[in-house]
């Protein structure tokens, strides 16, 4: 959707895209490997022995470090945008029959999502439901059903979350894994490769979780200029890592305890990524819609104006 909010493509999305991506969803509403299953809550189901899909993924041996078997909070989040998204295409191509099957899904989804992954004594999503206790860890996947175009959450509710993930996760270099106060928290991450990989997903700060906080922060917000502030002031200590372990690159991880030493690999894609979309979108506010990102003008071009005129911020 991305490509097609900057780009206004319609011809590619149609003639390239949208079967493909059609199909895609149908396979998910029928199931596929590994367990992928919309169950009729509309909620998709995932998982099975020996096999860890979500990106929290650290496996060793047989043993599967954080096993988020059932529904992960973030996967119900993307599957909401990604049909969602098919709604907005199928009327823009004019697919009336599919739009009206779009639109039911994503209510049902809607509606099952806040009635059975919100944690309401805890004011906060779920991490996973699979049909018994619900998982309560305060991990920061709940964070993208803020920051995704299409958010399920009341505004009351999507700000609580922002407010807990801001408590108990975020630090200078971007969002810790599990919170300080679960007794499953690693803050070091050091030893063996067993050891590491025990860590990886236990308290690890991962600085690629920072765009999806800073865009949910400035969402609930209202993208006030002190908001903006405030995220400029976030990523400070980022800017700074630049002159740290891989020079003009940011790690993968940093430890979750203070001074979080950065270690992992010394640069990472989606570390930079993150940083960038949310420093280009959300703080210098360039984004598809704007007049600044009109066609003919460059993305260079566009930072350019914005950054001018956001010098005050």
């Amino acid at each position: 959707m991305h490509t097609f909010a900057y780009t206004g493509d319609v011809a590619f999305v149609e003639q390239e895209l949208y079967e493909v991506l059609g199909d895609i969803v149908n396979w998910h509403v029928r199931g596929t490997r590994f367990g992928i299953k919309l169950d009729s809550a509309g909620l998709l189901n995932s998982g099975e022995a020996g096999a860890q899909l979500t990106w929290m993924d650290a496996k060793v041996g047989d043993w599967i470090v954080t096993p988020r078997h059932g529904k992960p909070v973030e996967i119900q989040a993307l599957w909401y945008n990604a049909v969602c998204i098919m709604e907005e295409i199928a009327s823009c191509l004019g697919d009336n029959s599919a739009k009206k099957r779009y639109n039911s899904m994503a209510a049902l989804t809607k509606w099952s999502f806040n009635r059975l992954m919100w944690n309401e004594k805890g004011g906060y999503l779920y991490d996973v439901i699979n049909g018994g206790p619900p998982d309560a860890s305060i991990r920061p996947n709940q964070i993208f059903a803020v920051s995704l175009r299409h958010s399920m959450l009341s505004p009351e509710r999507a700000k609580q979350i922002v407010s807990i993930v801001q408590e108990y996760l975020l630090t200078p270099y971007g969002l810790r894994s599990l919170a300080l106060s679960d007794p499953h928290y690693r803050g070091r991450y050091t030893g063996d490769g067993a050891s590491r990989d025990g860590a990886y997903h236990q308290g690890t700060v991962w600085p690629w979780l920072m765009g999806a906080f800073i865009t949910a922060y400035i969402k609930v917000t209202g993208g006030s200029d002190m908001a903006r502030r405030q995220a400029q002031v976030w990523l400070a200590a980022l800017k700074e890592h630049l002159a740290d372990a891989g020079v003009g690159h940011i790690s993968e991880i940093f430890e979750g305890d203070a001074p979080h030493r950065p270690v992992g690999c010394i640069a990472q894609a989606w570390s930079v990524s993150e940083v960038l979309r949310a420093t280009v979108e959300d703080i210098y506010g360039i984004r598809p819609q704007d007049a600044a990102f009109s066609r003919g003008t460059t993305l260079n071009e566009a930072v350019k104006q914005v950054v001018g005129q956001s010098a005050t911020i």
